[in-house]
């Protein structure tokens, strides 16, 4: 699989995605449901801590593509659902940091919702991963 990188302006680069993926010559596409932060039986974990959240809504979807036999280095596009923009934003960097190895970005958005599956979640990731 070939990824090219699209990014008409260089903002985002900063802050670790690319404005579009073009991918060429894929094998196979996961399409991952949003992770949260929940344990093994589903229960919401970290109320009111959205840095903890963050970490384990990865945790989760990192289990997933683990589960395709897969890494975030084959995550192509990458939605977070938050109903705190601005705190998701503050608590950034655990995001980064998680995809950081990776030499490719992804393609994002970040969506403020009213509310997510349970009163306590704070944010959830749905991606999408090919190689």
């Amino acid at each position: 699989m070939e990824r090219t990188a699209v990014n008409p302006w260089n903002w985002s680069l900063g802050l670790g995605f690319d404005q579009a993926q073009l991918v060429e010559g894929r094998r196979r596409e996961l399409i991952c449901s949003a992770q949260d932060s929940v344990d093994a039986d589903g229960s919401a974990q970290h109320p009111g801590d959205m840095a903890a959240q963050l970490g384990l809504a990865l945790d989760n979807l990192e289990a997933v593509l683990a589960g395709a036999e897969m890494t975030v280095a084959d995550v192509v596009r990458l939605n977070i659902y938050t109903t705190d923009v601005g705190l998701l934003l503050q608590h950034f960097g655990v995001l980064a940091e998680r995809f950081g190895g990776s030499p490719d970005r992804f393609a994002s958005s970040v969506l403020g919702v009213a509310s997510l599956a349970g009163p306590d979640l704070l944010v959830a990731l749905e991606a999408t991963a090919m190689d």
